[in-house]
């Protein structure tokens, strides 16, 4: 049945047949602004493109364009390109499982062992004297969440300063510096100045960071293992093959690799 809908004509170009099969290869291949159009449109659309395409194919024919030495290696060129994606897909892409994944993430997890993190709040301002303060202030008594909504300059101001919970490399380094040596409870008897301004952080909770779940992951894991057997494959063949380069290009591994990068993407 699959490939019987796939055989179903859906237009002729003077006797030429455009089929379903025809259609959905236009709508993968042609301007990405198909794929923002209602679905109805999308494909009146990529068939009134397909069409247009024999027409003119046509007549490049005729006119004998099909024969010249340029557009014959520019032929060559996308068949090679494109049996290379092809032979990504089958053979490198559809060789990473589900298995194989999970155990990368496996070993990741076993690797790296977790990272504490904190929940810290803080009140932001302008200028050295306000930060020493508001310092007093809380030594005296006042309420850090209070303070914070009233005085402090940051978005997180009128949430009590609470910034929630985040490891050491995601504040800047004299925050997270100061955060980070903190016991749970105390605040910083010093302002603390960064590229924003001044700062007074309380320090609430210390925990470890909680591992990511494999789903957050799959894809960046997925996508290593494939650039993985990419090389494995390319490592192989180069080995059992002469190749020679001449004069002074030298042949890299970078635009395969963000070649292979955009052929697996395509291949999910």
């Amino acid at each position: 049945p699959v490939l019987a809908a796939e055989d179903t004509v859906v237009a002729t170009v003077d006797g030429m047949e455009i089929t379903e099969a025809d259609l959905s290869l236009a709508i993968a291949n042609l301007d990405q602004q198909f794929a923002r159009l209602p679905e109805d449109q999308r494909r009146g659309a990529a068939l009134s493109a397909l069409i247009e395409i024999r027409l003119l194919a046509q007549k490049a024919r005729e006119k004998g364009y099909d024969k010249d030495a340029g557009f014959q290696n520019r032929m060559a060129f996308l068949a090679n390109r494109a049996l290379h994606s092809e032979y990504v897909e089958k053979e490198v892409a559809a060789a990473v499982t589900d298995e194989m994944v999970r155990a990368r993430y496996d070993k990741e997890l076993a690797d790296t062992p977790p990272s504490n993190e904190i929940r810290a709040r803080h009140i932001l301002v302008k200028t050295k004297e306000e930060a020493e303060a508001i310092i007093k202030d809380l030594e005296g008594g006042a309420d850090f969440a209070e303070v914070a909504k009233e005085k402090s300059t940051g978005p997180s101001g009128p949430n009590g300063g609470d910034l929630g919970y985040f490891t050491k490399g995601r504040m800047v380094k004299e925050f997270a510096d100061a955060a980070f040596a903190l016991e749970v409870g105390q605040f910083t008897k010093e302002p603390v100045q960064t590229q924003f301004g001044w700062h007074v952080i309380k320090l609430e909770d210390v925990r470890k960071q909680p591992a990511p779940e494999l789903d957050e992951v799959r894809e960046r894991l997925r996508q290593e293992l494939l650039r993985e057997r990419y090389a494995k494959v390319m490592e192989d063949l180069k080995a059992s093959t002469e190749i020679e380069v001449f004069g002074a290009e030298e042949a890299t591994d970078d635009k395969g690799a963000a070649e292979t990068d955009g052929e697996t993407k395509k291949a999910d």
